[in-house]
């Protein structure tokens, strides 16, 4: 069964984390109506996990919610991602606008809100974001999260730190999960950033960039095609 995110791949993805069922009823109609998909927050308490599945990028984020504040969750989502986050808030004082920025907000809606303006600062953000550096921030599959940014894998909370060699291979298999990558496609994209590699460094690398995935639990994360290359499969098998 193919899933929602991969039907509407090629839409943004929005994550709601607000408790007012009303407006969560309102922006999600003026989100869709513009393409976007969107998801609203269902549990309070594993904001983390839905935001794991989800993959949003980006987030309308309220600052007052059951049992943790938007300031907290936004501390949460900064420690594994760099996805953008709008904080919509009454609290509007210059003290709240103010902890929104330093706790890593993008910006900051006043409530009662503007549609259309919301609208355009959804659009205004995702645009500096997306289409100027042309990748997503992140690539995620099976709960492992890739952060492009500081060359950083997480897993169930756990964040693992990558040399830029590794860090190059996931993020080429990522990038083509579901198909096989020769060794010559990976010798290439490390060599964008060292003047030689040997074909034994590209096998080291593999070899230890496997022990890191499975001391986090990522078992058989990385599947081998003797003599072809490498795959990470869109559903990961025990052995193979």
């Amino acid at each position: 069964m193919v899933s929602d995110q991969e039907e509407v791949n090629d839409m943004y993805r929005i994550m709601l984390v607000e408790d007012d069922a009303t407006i969560v009823d309102i922006l999600s109609r003026q989100l869709e109506k513009w393409g976007y998909l969107v998801r609203a927050v269902q549990d309070f308490d594993r904001v983390m996990e839905e935001f794991r599945e989800f993959q949003p990028q980006l987030v309308l984020m309220d600052i007052k919610l059951p049992f943790y504040n938007g300031y907290h969750w936004c501390s949460e989502i900064r420690k594994i991602s760099n996805v953008p986050v709008i904080f919509i808030s009454s609290a509007a004082d210059n003290m709240n606008i103010i902890m929104a920025v330093n706790m890593g907000g993008d910006d900051f809606v006043p409530k009662p809100f503007d549609l259309s303006v919301l609208t355009a600062k959804v659009q205004a953000v995702l645009r500096r974001t997306y289409d100027l550096s042309g990748k997503v921030p992140v690539l995620e599959h099976q709960g492992a999260i890739l952060n492009l940014n500081d060359a950083s894998l997480t897993y169930n909370g756990e964040k693992i730190d990558l040399t830029k060699n590794e860090f190059r291979i996931l993020q080429t298999l990522m990038e083509n999960k579901g198909r096989l990558v020769s060794r010559d496609t990976l010798m290439t994209r490390l060599w964008e950033t060292d003047n030689y590699i040997e074909e034994n460094t590209l096998t080291v690398n593999i070899a230890r960039l496997r022990r890191k995935l499975d001391k986090a639990g990522l078992t058989d994360f990385i599947s081998t095609k003797v003599g072809e290359g490498y795959i990470i499969r869109q559903e990961r098998q025990v052995s193979e």
